[in-house]
């Protein structure tokens, strides 16, 4: 093993460092030195990546050594190996240059207004892929910036985005005059599947008549929801009676519970439902009708001006996988 040689300057061993000493010398320049050394173990190279003269770097190593009082760097013929110390001081050196490029990096997210918050609301079907994904998108460019996030009906974070309590909602209109308080971007249609749990009776049949879709307990979502309005229209266009036997519900974990549990039958954006499918919890059904829900979007308040913010995160939203290219601008 090589050990490091303490420095005996003017015939006295070196007093310890000091931190304020160490403050009053050390330059950055410095530490880019030693990692630069350590990674090529050449001067000449050394020089070379740092723009200045080889005469220079040996001048500033050798500035280092005698402040420190031991040798950083083995002097070989045809290399320049850290010692047992100052491989230490090597890895202490990578460290600060480290911290301080995430602190140069974070400085300049503030300076950009990389902080603050964003409060965005969505209903369920887009929290599965389109909120996600823009999300960890947002957060690539601006890790400060905190983004809560309020799952609901379109109808309850429609009222919290008009009483300005959410900064944009990924959602549907309900109600006609949401079309005058709100923009709306479309972000993706929604098909919807008609799924039970893989024990089902139904379970794996070809065919479902409509008459034994009556008949089986509904989770369905609650009168006045865009999704529980479509549905019923379906039920009326297909000739069905609206089923009686239902449970009413917007919450995704109570409604996957029942129909793993019970011999129910839901009817859900495939976006919801596909990772339980995909898992064997539940199974798709045949659908006796084709059925799309209306596009969901990025729905933000008329006349207002987004904050930079929120304008970050609609850019990611529509520029996600779920956007239309070229969509319609109302639902």
């Amino acid at each position: 093993m090589r050990y490091s040689q303490v420095l005996i300057t003017g015939g006295y061993r070196m007093a310890d460092v000091g931190f304020n000493q160490l403050c009053n010398w050390l330059r950055f320049r410095h530490l880019v030195l030693i990692d630069t050394l350590a990674r090529t173990q050449n001067m000449h190279a050394t020089a070379q990546e740092m723009s200045i003269s080889q005469p220079a770097v040996s001048k500033m190593l050798r500035e280092i050594e005698h402040q420190l009082g031991f040798e950083v760097f083995a002097r070989l013929p045809r290399s320049m190996t850290l010692t047992d110390l100052g491989s230490h001081v090597a890895r202490f050196a990578q460290i600060a240059l480290n911290d301080t490029g995430q602190f140069v990096s974070q400085i300049n997210h503030l300076r950009q207004g990389g902080h603050g918050l964003i409060k965005v609301g969505t209903i369920y079907a887009a929290t599965a892929l389109a909120v996600p994904a823009a999300i960890v998108r947002v957060k690539q460019d601006w890790p400060l910036l905190t983004v809560q996030v309020l799952e609901g009906t379109s109808a309850n974070m429609l009222t919290l985005l008009e009483h300005k309590e959410l900064d944009l909602v990924v959602a549907r209109f309900t109600l006609d005059r949401h079309r005058e308080l709100f923009d709306f971007q479309a972000l993706a249609p929604e098909p919807l599947c008609l799924v039970t749990g893989s024990q089902h009776p139904l379970a794996g049949a070809s065919e479902v008549p409509l008459a034994d879709l009556g008949s089986w307990p509904w989770v369905i979502y609650p009168t006045g929801t865009p999704m529980r309005a479509r549905v019923e229209k379906a039920f009326v266009e297909a000739g069905m009676q609206t089923p009686e036997n239902t449970v009413e519900t917007v919450s995704l974990q109570t409604t996957m519970q029942l129909l793993q549990t019970t011999p129910s039958v839901a009817m859900l954006a495939e976006s919801m439902v596909e990772p339980e499918i995909q898992a064997g919890r539940l199974t798709r059904l045949a659908l006796p009708f084709p059925l799309v829900l209306a596009d969901y979007g990025v729905i933000t308040r008329r006349n207002d001006v987004p904050q930079w913010s929120a304008k970050a995160f609609i850019d990611a939203l529509l520029s996600g996988p779920d956007a239309l290219r070229g969509a319609r601008q109302t639902p």
